[in-house]
């Protein structure tokens, strides 16, 4: 596959994290837009991203389905050019001020819909990338999407944390927050145009000219491969809950607990998402070398051990806040590194899109839309900062048991 193709779907990841996750590091400004200023509006907002992330395993069948039957390139381009209007949408929403709780119904239908659309986006660039890449580069360039995934986290942080400082909360309240938006809406319609330009994968080339194009993928993935469903469910649970609850909850947490202020909070997202860019890379080469099993369950130890008391350290405040953020940015950037090709590779190319639906989609809306909320709902009730490390902890020492029974997936370890 040319690189120009491989660049383009690997870079194209930025756009999509960076509308998707806007929401969770803009969620403390978004509470008071569409849910007023009462005490329960930042519950309020996080129940509205757990409600449309149950849209994400929907999404990622309907356009799974399509990949599989249609091609990579086809469901790549529909579920970007979903994500550019329902960004632009956001961005003209009326506001609590305006409408009253009617606001926050439409912030969530929109949510909704952007849920649908990454949940095909995220099949499509993982197959897509591990496909068209060399057996012994199959991690480095997966992970890449998951690096550039966290650029797009970066720049959401960033540009989240710019607003709020740059501007008086009067008008942040009123105009401002509609920026972001914006700025995210004209990035996701300028990666549809680039992404019209697309090769179609060698693998689906293959299947084509075969005639082994499967006509009904999920029923076929649901007969043949359950096994590979739990493994990828597995897999995708431990990286949702480290991804979602050990990095982009943080900020709330932060603020929940009184540790420190809005802007300050937000501050350490940045530095969070350049650890995971510079671990991602690294991790996705040592599971090249070494194999995705033992990096899975060496990460899954860490996920044991280490959130806890990492979520612990951060409620005290000071330099160990920002110790306790990279620490768990560091280790929910790794199970994101190995996870994505790992989960890629439990399926043949026949219905593999399907399978990642079936599998790791619907682990990440359990394990991804759910547990921020829970994990607010357990530090606000019961006054223990280690209560969301204690739900990474549970979920890691479940997975640890499939990771060791599991075989390796790595093409030239199954080789030896």
């Amino acid at each position: 596959m040319a690189p120009r193709s491989m660049v383009i779907a690997g870079l194209s990841t930025i756009v999509e994290w960076y509308d998707f996750t806007l929401y969770l590091y803009f969620s403390t400004v978004l509470a008071r837009v569409f849910f007023g200023t009462g005490p329960q509006s930042l519950t309020e907002i996080l129940g509205g991203f757990a409600i449309a992330y149950l849209m994400r395993p929907v999404g990622a069948l309907v356009f799974g389905h399509f990949g599989d039957r249609f091609g990579r390139r086809l469901t790549m381009l529909g579920s970007m050019a979903l994500m550019t209007g329902a960004m632009l949408a956001t961005a003209l929403l009326p506001t609590y001020a305006q409408i009253g709780p009617l606001a926050g119904v439409l912030l969530i239908l929109l949510r909704c819909l952007m849920s649908f659309s990454v949940g095909g986006e995220y099949t499509g660039v993982v197959a897509y990338l591990m496909e068209g890449a060399r057996d012994r580069r199959r991690g480095l360039v997966t992970s890449c999407a998951s690096a550039a995934s966290e650029i797009g986290a970066l720049l959401a942080a960033g540009v989240a944390a710019l607003t709020v400082w740059a501007m008086p909360e009067e008008s942040l309240v009123t105009w401002g927050w509609r920026l972001p938006f914006l700025f995210g809406a004209a990035l996701a319609g300028l990666v549809l145009i680039t992404r019209a330009t697309l090769e179609e994968t060698p693998e689906f080339l293959r299947q084509r000219d075969e005639g082994s194009v499967p006509q009904n993928p999920i029923r076929q993935t649901l007969t043949r491969h359950r096994g590979a469903i739990a493994r990828g469910f597995a897999i995708s649970a431990l990286g949702s809950i480290t991804y979602y609850v050990g990095i982009t909850y943080v900020p709330a947490f932060l603020d929940a607990t009184g540790t420190m202020p809005e802007t300050r909070a937000l501050s350490i997202s940045v530095l969070a998402a350049l650890t995971v860019i510079i671990v991602t890379p690294f991790i996705g080469a040592l599971s090249d070398r070494y194999g995705r099993r033992p990096v899975l369950l060496a990460l899954a130890l860490g996920g044991i051990f280490l959130p806890t008391a990492m979520f612990a350290v951060m409620a005290d405040g000071g330099m160990a806040s920002w110790t306790g953020a990279i620490i768990l940015a560091a280790l929910g950037g790794a199970v994101s590194a190995v996870g994505a090709v790992t989960t890629a590779e439990q399926f043949p190319g026949e219905g593999r899109l399907s399978g990642l639906a079936l599998g790791a989609t619907t682990a990440t809306a359990i394990f991804g839309g759910l547990t921020p909320l829970i994990a607010h709902l357990l530090v606000t009730n019961s006054n223990w900062p280690g209560a969301p490390g204690a739900m990474i902890a549970l979920v890691a020492l479940c997975v640890t048991f499939v990771f060791w029974r599991m075989p390796e997936t790595a093409p030239h370890k199954i080789r030896m």
